[in-house]
């Protein structure tokens, strides 16, 4: 992750929407990326509004100071089913693809997202979608969980969370992906699709996730994509 996140046109992709998702926030908002591993997001974020308060908290030490170092966010090593921070700490949580871990345990982490909010804060989530998708590339990430729309909206609001907009992404590449997982790296050994891509090949890819951000821009919503965000309320 830390050798591809700020080059790979997936993870590029992934932050420029969630970073997007919280541009909203007013100076000085303290965010919480839960799960934030080498850093990447934060960077981005950072990079893009050094207005903010950021914080990040990473299970493994090693990628905690990394993050650090890469950040310049406050870090701290620990678990986001007990999350080391008092209530109504942040303005904003962003937790992306950190849900579906093995390790995680969703209901314990979506009440520590909560608690650490402050009343109105936002939660913002990135999750693999469709069960169906389900490949060797899960199990070399440890992923456990791939989510609808629906059923990450009930367990938000299991957790007391207010409505939450749930839309996807990665849709242009959907079919492109499942090929991918499915036919030619079905093998239960196969490698996991964090990779270096050559140069060409990840710029078009890239440009197609843009493309799709263009679109969503004119409002237009895809039923479908490889992956699912969610913002809510708490």
């Amino acid at each position: 992750m830390d050798a591809v996140e700020d080059r790979m046109w997936w993870y590029r992709a992934m932050h420029a929407r969630a970073a997007a998702a919280l541009h909203a926030l007013p100076p000085g908002a303290a965010v919480l990326d839960a799960g934030c591993g080498t850093g990447g997001f934060l960077a981005r974020l950072g990079a893009e509004r050094p207005d903010l308060r950021l914080h990040g908290v990473e299970y493994a030490p090693e990628a905690a100071g990394r993050a650090a170092a890469k950040s310049g966010a406050a870090l701290v090593a620990g678990s986001v089913n007990a999350l080391p921070f008092a209530d109504a700490s942040f303005d904003a949580v962003a937790s992306l693809d950190v849900l579906c871990h093995r390790a995680v345990d969703q209901g314990a982490a979506l009440g520590e997202f909560r608690r650490v909010l402050r009343p109105g804060g936002a939660l913002l989530l990135n999750l693999p979608a469709h069960e169906w998708l389900r490949s060797a590339h899960d199990a070399r990430v440890h992923s456990d969980r791939r989510y609808n729309r629906a059923g990450l909206r009930a367990a938000l609001a299991g957790a007391g969370f207010g409505e939450a907009r749930c839309w996807h992404w990665n849709s242009l590449l959907l079919p492109l992906m499942a090929a991918q997982r499915k036919l030619l790296t079905r093998r239960a050994d196969a490698a996991s699709d964090v990779t270096e891509y050559p140069r060409w090949l990840d710029a078009a890819l890239f440009a197609a996730t843009e493309a799709e951000r263009a679109l969503s821009g004119l409002g237009l919503r895809f039923p479908a994509g490889g992956s699912v965000m969610a913002l809510a309320r708490r």
